[in-house]
């Protein structure tokens, strides 16, 4: 667990068929036959050029094209993307090429034009196995494409995943028993269960604070999280991140390397970053506006809206907060190398002695990790692990 992460490249597509009640990501929706594709390529081509020629030359592990909905990108600018990463540094053996995908956005034809660009991943966005939960999430498709979906890319794939949401709008837990148990069937190596959140500003945000639907309770969250986690155990899909599961070797490397405390490079409208140039990270965030990102890529070579130099201190916290989402916590050499703080020297030791005592966490000299008692607490022992209070 000490060697560094390798760099990960994070690609924005910020466009979307529709965009979904729920949703407070950075996208938008289009019709995709309005989009110059050719030039949305020259954009993101000449931001990742910039990029490059500004960072550390550290080899790269894996790629992300993530939005929005990226199966809606042009394949050659998935293989432009990969192209040019090959020219300016040296690439993993076994580079991981993740691709988002809805499933009414793929057929057979253009899975295989997605696998000849490079991409060996597929993330497709379910959210739900029943139609009438897919309604009221405001998704495109309905449970009889999702299932087409998946069984096409595992046909092509050898590694795909689906995003499920759970504590829905009456939604029990014997409802989602039976869902997970149905996706459990399909075999995947991976899966991403999250519940669903009533983010202020989207219309089913705006629908929670008018009283119109009904946000699970702590408890209810509790009962819905454990039997998720229990569940998966049981078809062989161990959690290896609060919200993430795995067959061994399934895992999503891009996501682990950044919870591990790696770089990454943003990429696009919107997109956050942690970059190393000359030894020291930086945190950098586009442009969040498409068209205003855009233009400022045309003038100025880059859509940087912020990029601020980490210092040491703040990299060590950040690294403690994203360390402990994973099961295997934060390892002691790893924290170290990566920041130059022993990890005592970081958190609050009356804090973390307390919190290990009350079952919360697991401590040894070699790491820190959150127990399955501690997970659904993650934000609030985090806080008191960095200021020592509440």
């Amino acid at each position: 667990m000490s060697a560094a992460p390798k760099l990960g490249v994070y690609i924005h597509w910020a466009w979307c068929l529709s965009k979904c009640p729920y949703c407070d990501f950075n996208s938008f929706a289009s019709d995709p036959l309005s989009l110059d594709q050719a030039a949305w390529r020259q954009a993101l081509l000449a931001e990742l050029d910039h990029c490059l020629n500004q960072t550390d030359r550290q080899g790269i592990g894996s790629v992300f094209f993530g939005g929005g909905t990226p199966s809606l990108m042009a394949p050659a600018t998935i293989e432009a993307v990969l192209t040019l990463l090959s020219k300016r540094r040296s690439l993993s053996k076994n580079l991981e090429v993740s691709l988002e995908a809805n499933p009414g956005t793929i057929d057979a034809k253009h899975l295989n034009a997605l696998k000849l660009a490079g991409v060996n991943r597929l993330s497709i966005g379910v959210q739900s196995l029943e139609d009438q939960s897919l309604k009221r999430l405001g998704r495109g498709h309905d449970t009889s494409q999702a299932l087409n979906a998946i069984e096409l890319a595992q046909a092509r794939f050898d590694r795909c995943t689906i995003d499920l949401i759970y504590g829905r709008p009456g939604q029990t837990l014997m409802d989602w028993q039976a869902e997970l148990e149905l996706a459990l069937k399909l075999g995947l190596g991976h899966y991403s269960l999250y519940q669903l959140t009533y983010n202020h500003g989207t219309p089913l945000g705006r629908a929670a604070e008018a009283g119109e639907v009904i946000a699970l309770s702590s408890d209810e969250e509790a009962d819905f999280y454990h039997l998720t986690v229990d569940q998966m155990a049981d078809g062989g899909r161990s959690i290896y991140e609060i919200s993430n599961f795995a067959a061994k070797g399934q895992e999503c490397r891009h996501n682990r390397d950044i919870w591990r405390g790696g770089a990454y490079l943003g990429i696009g409208p919107g997109a956050h970053g942690r970059e190393v140039r000359r030894g020291e990270f930086y945190a950098t965030e586009r442009i969040s506006n498409p068209a205003r990102w855009m233009e400022q890529v045309r003038v100025a070579g880059h859509g940087y809206k912020t990029a601020q130099p980490l210092l040491p201190g703040e990299r060590a916290e950040e690294l403690v907060m994203l360390g402990l989402r994973l099961t295997e916590g934060i390892g002691a050499k790893r924290f170290y190398n990566l920041t130059s703080f022993e990890l005592l020297e970081v958190i609050d030791q009356h804090a973390c002695a307390r919190l290990v005592g009350d079952g919360f966490l697991r401590q040894s000299p070699r790491k820190l990790s959150v127990t399955p008692k501690g997970r659904l607490l993650l934000d609030s022992l985090t806080r008191i692990l960095l200021t020592g209070s509440p």
